[in-house]
């Protein structure tokens, strides 16, 4: 099939190798410049360049909303559009444009965790499994009829890195099997049960700020959701922020307010946590290691030199 494909960063130079890899013919590519914002900086595989260097045609666009960019799809003449972390609303006039209408590969287990940065909240949420999923576009976001869809399993010490690299493995053959099926004939797919449904935003600074009302669990989690190179949790202590590179769960339960440095547990310095805390029925997070505001890492036993005071949210 005659494939043009909307795509950006690693995740979309995946899906253009896949493509090129394929029997399928890649006619044209759109993509976005490049950007500034910090998780945009990750994972950061030009799309651009791949294409040009197998002389495919190229445009850059922030948004796929102008009259050029319509009349050089219809030029085109794609069978089928694929997308994979394009970053804006595809119009219906674009997405229904293709004979076969428009693919997009979004890295969750659909229909939960459509909309951005699905990973790192599905670590964070504990959930069991991650994948890809290949669905067909329609007016309401990643909710279209499910292609294909493959899943990993979440191991107690992933991190969102280590998850990265495994769904993104998943990319070329969710996709490829995806059109297969397409070119194949195949008309009727799975439907989305919309009523398990969930929808999130963009990470930023503010969502990797360390709450300790959060359960140790919890916690756990997001120090490992923002693992290198990912920006890390971060908490204040005397005022000044510090990065909570790497944790556990403490095997013992510990009592008081949340946030008070209180014990140190085998080679990590325990922090109460939890709304219920003063129950003491709670493990704490245990901290092993740290960087500092002029970025020196070390462990949180010497950056800990005593017990007691707190971790705040802000200074």
């Amino acid at each position: 099939m005659r494939v043009v494909m909307f795509g950006y960063q690693t995740w979309g130079h995946r899906t253009l190798r896949a493509l090129l890899d394929s029997e399928h013919d890649v006619v044209m590519v759109v993509t976005h410049p490049k950007s500034e914002h910090v998780y945009e900086k990750i994972w950061s595989d030009s799309v651009a360049d791949l294409a040009e260097e197998h002389g495919i045609p190229v445009l850059l666009r922030n948004r796929p909303d102008d009259e050029e960019l319509f009349v050089r799809l219809k030029e085109a003449d794609p069978d089928i559009i694929v997308a994979n972390n394009w970053r804006t609303w595809l119009p219906p006039r674009v997405f229904n444009l293709p004979r076969h209408g428009t693919l997009n590969v979004h890295d969750s287990l659909l229909p939960k965790y459509a909309g951005f940065s699905p990973l790192i909240w599905a670590l964070i949420n504990g959930e069991s499994e991650v994948g890809v999923t290949a669905h067909m576009m329609n007016d309401e976001l990643d909710a279209g009829d499910i292609v294909r869809q493959e899943a990993v399993s979440v191991g107690p010490a992933d991190t969102a890195t280590d998850l990265f690299h495994r769904t993104v493995d998943l990319i070329a053959p969710v996709t490829v099997g995806a059109l297969d099926l397409i070119a194949s004939g195949q008309r009727e797919f799975v439907r989305q049960d919309r009523s398990q449904a969930s929808f999130f935003h963009k990470r930023s600074v503010e969502d990797s700020r360390i709450d300790w009302t959060w359960s140790a669990e919890e916690l756990d989690r997001l120090v490992r959701a923002q693992s290198e190179p990912y920006p890390s949790a971060f908490t204040y202590h005397r005022g000044r922020r510090i990065e909570v590179l790497a944790a556990f769960v403490s095997q013992g339960r510990y009592g008081g307010t949340p946030g008070r440095v209180f014990y140190r547990e085998g080679d990590g310095v325990v922090v109460v946590a939890g709304a219920d805390a003063r129950t003491g029925r709670n493990h704490g997070l245990a901290i092993t290691r740290v960087r500092t505001e002029d970025g020196r890492e070390l462990p949180a036993a010497e950056y800990f030199t005593t017990m007691g005071g707190y971790l705040t949210a802000r200074p």
